[in-house]
């Protein structure tokens, strides 16, 4: 299928993958001159954010799912920057929820191939995906901005294929990385494919529970939606920064 681009007019394209129906939602809000386009099952929103052209994405839950979503991504539309957000169970007790996350690196929690390789590390890859500095400082900057910004956090984000519930499967995340701040499903799989493809990525994660607190934010009134609104509000300003 023939792609038509708005390259020509636009400074700078960005795909951004989300995991949230209302972040999805109030992302495709803010674009200007909005195509849908379907590719391969995948369905992509296509627009302007002023002089930057805009590629979003609403892929499912996991590693295989998300990975798919940014290869067809990269390979369609060659974005200058993926920017992944979403959800994660916090790592870190010193976390409050609905803090966020930025990764400073991305590994997986539940990769183990054999003892020549670092816990985490697929073979031939690298031990972990780090995120640019650029990025990272451009994330940390938001909290000058106040509002409805939530306060960001800068971390290793770990990912695997298991919802994480309990203490006992967090500690265990921890035992092997201590310095974990954020733990997900789809962080470095995503990381994985845009080093793969060389293409720059970043990953915000807003924190919705933090098992070794033994929180239940989940119970309160309204308590999803305040979710995506805080990594709606992250994406939107982190994007004025580029």
């Amino acid at each position: 299928m023939q792609q038509v681009s708005f390259s020509y007019l636009c400074s700078m394209k960005i795909g951004i993958i989300v995991a949230m129906d209302k972040e999805f939602t109030q992302l495709k809000s803010i674009l200007d001159n909005t195509k849908t386009e379907r590719i391969n099952f995948k369905d992509f929103v296509i627009g302007m954010l002023g002089e930057k052209e805009i590629i979003l994405q609403q892929c499912g839950i996991g590693k295989v799912n998300s990975a798919i979503g940014a290869v067809e991504m990269i390979d369609n539309y060659h974005p200058d920057l993926i920017i992944s957000s979403g959800c994660a169970g916090g790592a870190d007790s010193k976390l409050e929820v609905t803090q966020v996350v930025v990764a400073k690196e991305c590994v997986y929690h539940d990769a183990y191939c054999g003892d020549e390789q670092q816990f985490g590390q697929i073979m031939g890859m690298p031990a972990r995906f780090k995120t640019s500095q650029e990025y990272i400082d451009k994330a940390l900057s938001l909290n000058e901005m106040g509002g409805n910004i939530p306060p960001i956090h800068a971390g290793l984000t770990v990912s695997g294929e298991w919802f994480v519930n309990s203490k006992e499967k967090m500690q265990s995340i921890i035992e092997r990385f201590p310095e974990a701040m954020a733990v997900d499903m789809e962080s470095c799989s995503i990381a994985q494919v845009c080093h793969i493809y060389k293409t720059p990525f970043v990953s915000f994660r807003v924190i919705s529970d933090i098992p070794l607190k033994d929180t239940n934010a989940s119970q309160y009134f309204n308590f999803w939606s305040k979710i995506a609104e805080g990594s709606f509000e992250v994406t939107k300003h982190f994007l004025k920064t580029l």
